[in-house]
């Protein structure tokens, strides 16, 4: 009988033997498998049963005891939800051989397992589980086999033994996976002497939780670690709004609402976040409360903005030389460069770190190529990268914080250009292998998009900046902040430390574009008019029709001959009678329906993907390439029995790169007919419908929509109501993120001086005053 099996027997369990897989999740450790019944005291009858939950690494071909309980699900009909599960360890001699000699024990044939069972008898395992020098008397055991066997058994029946703990008190078996991979045999005891510990070293178990576990166990509702548990959760929440700290009194005040205790005195609490500060858990400083990643993430980016700027430019060129560079530029590319562009070229080349910003045709791609163009001229370098022995030799690097971002870095300039965690070397989990001990070669750095960089990002990047490179940063202050915490690009402007050039004047609206016209308005608070024009259409709906104008959008298009593959729903919501799931649902069936042609599979019970279909890709996978907002195609699906693998296969297409996903890799994908406006920053799209209606309120705000419309590059599209978009574009976003990154760039800088176009007229006159 297993480990724990007599105190689950008053449980409803079923003991079976695990036939194949039929999904498994490896981020979330979730899994459905099918089972092949030996035993249950359940009231069920058949032979087989489908089980759920989240477990993994177990033994096709294995019996294990599942506890849980019954399921009718609707498509799929009678499931097993798994709560908990242990191995069956058999307690027959040729039981215990055919366990031993399973592919759970490494190394150990069938006849290593008989002369253990031989040897030690029909007790053999827990004699081992209890000493495990007993293996070293049983004769032709290698040692390493021996060690092998032993930490097998340990790991099998101590993580079964957490699991089944762990679930007397609610503790699911995916949070027990996390569970045990920090504390292995140790996590029931350090549960039940101070459950609070779990918040500071798992990351996601919640506070409340651990508040629940703590009640149980008579802990003291003024217990030193339930206060500073406290305060790594209400930290923990706040870089879901952004913020890089919370002000001390402001932080106590949430501890205090979480803690729900009266009898806490300001001092008491004081007390314990002193201590926490001094273990390093968390950060005091200057009255702010951090937690420690992202306080040193922000000291160390100004450390690393200081030192860059510190050290002085190599080759300097004075007015009159970079004005007949400028112009030999300006003939050989058929251009005038305007005022503030030329001053952007002039400012970036005399800097060690510059910022240009802009809208949408104000010519920031323009002058990027100015800039490379004039310094290779300077520095006598070639643009070519086939006319350099080694990549590492090419002096320019050109970087994006997503995949389709550096893709149109690289359609505009020409030049090689990768997303940040690709130049970066990430390792998929926290490191990166270029670092401030392994630095980036090359002389000039440019980093498009920045303003979707947070803290974080923004200080392994700069780390790895040598003293002697030259950065250029380019963004738009006016898009949506990073997702993540801080916002970078905001507060290097307001420092006012770095050189920095506005580009304002509109070229492409020279051109007749309302698309930039209306993007201008928005940003320069300016009266709106919805009238359409040639690239620019508003059609009035309510929510209910929303859908339905979309896909006749959509249907029109079609017979036009227009590729629907131009054409990119953006909204700024998921679950809503109009949200991007029930859009991409409906656009699915409309430009690719099910056929007696088209193969497909079902991921689960609402998401079926076709060969053809258009989707997205939701996090960051470096070692196929493809990165979060990446957008691709089905390729191809193959069943189980149509590859070496003999698994369920999709191939998707992203940007002539195949990458093979299984079933477990599913939950990384989405539909892409429609997406968030957030997943669509740093991406352009030759046609943009927006959906703006009122039942998107509480997500309308300037900088949203502002977004949305400047992914837009041919035609625009906005369906819905007038008045829920007139209202979006006068709403601020209000959320002020807590950072002192402006603070800090103020305090380190203030001995470097600059120009900025803001208030050259007053202190340069360049020759373009007299053109």
């Amino acid at each position: 009988m297993g480990l724990d099996m007599q105190s689950n027997e008053e449980n409803g369990y079923i003991k079976g033997k695990l036939l194949y897989t039929i999904f498994h999740n490896e981020k979330e450790h979730f899994s459905i498998s099918k089972i092949k019944v030996e035993d249950t005291n359940e009231n069920y009858k058949e032979k087989e049963i489908t089980a759920k939950g989240y477990f993994s690494n177990l033994q096709e071909q294995t019996t294990y005891y599942f506890y849980g309980v019954f399921e009718k699900h609707p498509k799929f009909g009678l499931q097993y939800k798994v709560n908990s599960y242990q191995t069956f360890i058999p307690d027959t001699k040729d039981g215990l051989i055919a366990y031993l000699s399973s592919d759970l024990f490494y190394g150990v044939g069938n006849k290593t397992a008989t002369r253990i069972i031989d040897h030690l008898g029909e007790s053999a395992i827990s004699k081992i589980l209890n000493n495990t020098d007993v293996l070293t008397e049983v004769p032709g055991v290698k040692r390493e086999t021996a060690d092998l066997l032993v930490k097998s058994l340990q790991e099998n029946q101590g993580f079964e033994h957490i699991v089944i703990s762990l679930s007397h008190y609610g503790i699911g078996l995916k949070m027990a996976q996390k569970i045990y991979q920090e504390y292995k045999e140790a996590a029931i005891d350090i549960l039940e002497k101070d459950p609070y510990q779990y918040v500071f070293d798992i990351d996601g178990f919640g506070f409340q939780t651990a508040d629940e576990i703590a009640k149980q166990r008579g802990i003291s509702l003024t217990h030193p670690n339930r206060i500073g548990a406290g305060c790594i959760y209400v930290l923990q929440k706040s870089i879901q709004e952004g913020h890089v700290f919370l002000p001390l009194k402001q932080c106590m005040k949430q501890m205090l609402d979480l803690l729900s205790n009266t009898s806490l005195s300001d001092e008491i609490m004081m007390d314990r976040l002193n201590e926490l500060n001094g273990s390093k858990k968390i950060i005091i400083h200057n009255g702010n409360v951090y937690l420690p990643s992202l306080y040193y993430a922000e000291d160390g980016f100004a450390s690393h903005i200081d030192r860059i700027m510190t050290k002085p430019i190599e080759n300097e060129t004075n007015l009159a030389e970079l004005m007949k560079i400028i112009g030999d530029i300006e003939d050989e590319e058929v251009l005038s460069y305007g005022k503030d562009q030329f001053e952007a070229i002039n400012q970036s080349l005399h800097s060690k770190v510059m910022i240009v910003t802009g809208g949408p045709g104000t010519g920031k791609t323009t002058v990027i190529k100015g800039i490379l163009n004039a310094f290779a001229t300077i520095h006598d370098m070639t643009l070519n990268p086939d006319d350099y022995d080694n990549e590492t030799d090419f002096p320019f690097v050109l970087t994006a914080p997503t995949g389709r971002a550096a893709k149109r870095l690289n359609e505009s300039t020409g030049l090689p250009a990768v997303t940040i965690h690709r130049l970066l070397g990430w390792d998929g989990k926290d490191g990166f292998e270029k670092n401030h001990n392994n630095q980036l070669a090359g002389k000039f750095l440019i980093i498009d998009e920045f303003s979707m960089v947070d803290i974080w990002l923004a200080n392994s990047l700069f780390k790895a900046i040598p003293d002697d490179m030259q950065v250029l940063i380019v963004g738009d202050e006016d898009q949506l902040p990073s997702v993540g915490p801080g916002q970078v690009l905001s507060d290097l402007l307001s420092s006012e430390m770095i050189p920095f050039v506005s580009l304002n004047e509109v070229y492409r609206q020279k051109e007749g574009s309302k698309i930039i016209h209306l993007a201008h308005e928005i940003k320069n608070d300016s009266d709106i008019q919805l009238e359409n024009d040639k690239d620019f259409s508003f059609i009035p709906c309510s929510e209910y029709q929303l859908i339905d104008v979309i896909t006749k959008i959509f249907a029109k298009a079609k017979d036009k001959g227009i590729d629907v593959k131009d054409i990119q729903v953006l909204a700024p919501m998921y679950r809503s009678q109009a949200g991007i799931t029930s859009i991409n649902k409906e656009l699915q069936q409309l430009i690719n329906p099910k056929t007696s042609r088209t193969r497909e599979v079902k991921a689960n019970d609402d998401v079926v993907y076709r060969v053809g279909d258009k989707v997205l890709q939701l996090v960051n996978q470096p070692e196929n390439g493809v990165y979060n907002g990446d957008i691709g195609e089905v390729a191809a699906i193959f069943e189980e029995d149509e590859n070496k693998e003999n698994v369920e296969q999709l191939v998707l297409l992203f940007e002539g790169k195949e990458v093979v996903y299984e079933r477990k890799d599913y939950v990384n994908i989405m539909h892409a007919y429609c997406v968030s406006i957030h997943k669509s920053q740093g991406s352009e799209f030759p046609i943009v419908i927006l959906p703006v209606v009122s039942g998107y309120n509480r997500m309308l705000r300037k900088n949203l929509l502002y977004t949305g419309i400047t992914r837009s590059k041919e035609s625009l599209i906005i369906c819905g109501e007038e008045n829920a978009f007139l209202r979006g574009v006068r709403t601020m976003d209000t959320n002020k993120r807590y950072t002192t990154l402006k603070t800090q760039l103020t305090e380190r800088l203030e001995s470097i001086t600059f120009i900025s176009n803001e208030d050259s007229n007053e202190k340069e006159i360049t020759p373009y005053d007299f053109m």
